[in-house]
């Protein structure tokens, strides 16, 4: 009857106010106790290189050279199935089917010859149709504000759809994810319509995939009113699937998926997992944090080709006076690169190109300025001797805005391209490891009796 009379008067706000209240005050863990117990707090050791926790063959991602000994700072490099990512782009110079093709390489560790990348590519066409019942019943009822959760629903969703969804032998799962792949595309796109139309009242456009066409170009086709693009937009959103697609085995995401497979899980589950895991704005969701960042500059910043003006309102930035107060520049920095990051470099080529196509030039050029600032001012802020470069979030969303992409689909768009990259892993995963992936945690609270109710405070 105490409990009672104690929460009488109170409405469901103010009773989680309370529960909230009593939440917090009983997870504070003492900060020093992470150094005294040696703690790899994100699975970095005290540098920030990441702790070893299993082996791959699907890429590479380098950003030292080791000289005697020593690691030492050195031009980003990234190697997908052993070839450099620079070489991919140059190699798939005016191919159509790039982003296809990269798909091959990372799930069977070579380039397809022509009759094997026919083969492939017929299967994909085949694969990529999305039935009307699968569009109504589920994509376009419930719709959300947040297409990640949306697409997180239709692939969980995609279970139900599957005559063998348990069975997770090597030749079931390479087709799963290569279905997965196939339909991804038409479930962003189409929830991202299915918002316009129940959420923001606009006219609701739902256009079939072209067979034939590649997933960049289906993407273009199916998100735009007229469905019209030009080659050059179809090569750049082509190269961004492409250098999206796999980053190791060590990035958020695509370790989630490690960790999940080692727990013997469907696909669907281990797909949706990862998309939970990239939704986050620490990573997948950061280029639409730039994109915010660069907004908040060109309105407060009044001539953009000044210099001195654009560097002092960095500095309010960093001093957390500007923008969202989080004191970060939002693109620059890596975990591994620390001269350049390969995919940085890339898509900037292909930013410049786009932006004289589009007339965008100034906006180009701010990006640029800012990239060539920031990381001497972090590195100021910061009192660092590691350089800070710009990584490959920079200029994506700035390319993903030029394309008229809206920010709803950023970072379904990712999810898109590293989609391959979680698949082939996970069929690498199943293939090699024989545990479930555990770690440790260390208890560090106290141990206390039981109390009866009526002597509790």
């Amino acid at each position: 009857m105490e409990e009672n009379r104690n929460t009488q008067g109170m409405n469901m706000e103010d009773r989680l106010a309370a529960l909230e209240k009593e939440l917090m005050g009983n997870r504070r863990i003492d900060p020093n106790l992470y150094a005294e117990y040696d703690v790899k707090r994100g699975l970095r050791d005290a540098t920030g290189k990441g702790v070893l926790t299993g082996l791959t063959e699907i890429s590479d991602v380098c950003g030292y050279e080791l000289v005697g000994g020593r690691q030492i700072p050195a031009e980003g490099r990234l190697y997908y199935q052993g070839i450099n990512v620079n070489e991919l782009i140059e190699g798939l110079k005016g191919r159509k089917y790039g982003f296809e093709e990269t798909i091959y390489l990372l799930f069977f560790g070579k380039l397809p010859n022509k009759e094997q990348l026919r083969t492939f590519l017929d299967v994909l066409f085949e694969m990529q149709e999305l039935s009307g019942r699968f569009v109504r019943d589920v994509v376009m009822k419930a719709s959300n504000a947040n297409i990640m959760n949306a697409m997180q629903r239709c692939i969980l969703t995609l279970y139900t759809y599957d005559e063998n969804p348990e069975d997770i032998s090597g030749a079931n799962v390479l087709r799963q994810s290569l279905d997965m792949i196939a339909k991804m595309p038409l479930i962003a796109v189409y929830s991202y319509h299915a918002y316009c139309h129940f959420r923001k009242d606009q006219t609701l456009l739902i256009r079939n995939p072209r067979s034939g066409l590649s997933m960049a170009e289906n993407m273009l086709l199916m998100l735009r009113p007229d469905g019209q693009y030009t080659e050059l937009e179809a090569r750049v959103l082509d190269v961004a699937l492409i250098l999206h697609a796999e980053h190791g085995g060590g990035n958020n995401s695509t370790f989630t998926t490690h960790v999940v497979t080692s727990s013997g899980t469907d696909t669907y589950s281990s797909v949706a997992a990862s998309i939970g895991s990239l939704k986050g704005p620490r990573h997948g969701g950061a280029n639409l944090k730039v994109q915010n960042m660069f907004a908040d500059i060109m309105e407060h910043v009044h001539d953009w080709t000044d210099e001195a003006e654009v560097s002092e309102y960095l500095k309010k930035i960093l001093d957390k006076k500007a923008f969202d107060g989080s004191g970060l520049i939002y693109g620059m920095g890596h975990a591994v690169y620390t001269l350049s990051d390969p995919r940085e470099v890339i898509l900037k080529k292909f930013a410049r190109a786009l932006a004289e196509e589009k007339g965008q030039t100034e906006q180009f050029a701010l990006y640029e300025l800012v990239e060539r600032l920031a990381g001497r001012l972090i590195m100021e802020h910061r009192k660092l001797f590691k350089n800070v470069c710009a990584n490959v979030d920079f200029y994506s969303g700035f390319v993903y805005a030029m394309l008229d992409i809206p920010q709803e689909l950023f970072t379904p768009i990712f999810a898109i391209s590293r989609l391959p990259g979680w698949s082939a892993h996970r069929l690498e995963e199943l293939t090699n490891a024989g545990k479930i992936i555990r770690p440790a945690y260390k208890y560090v609270g106290g141990h206390s009796a039981f109390v009866p109710m009526d002597q509790r405070m």
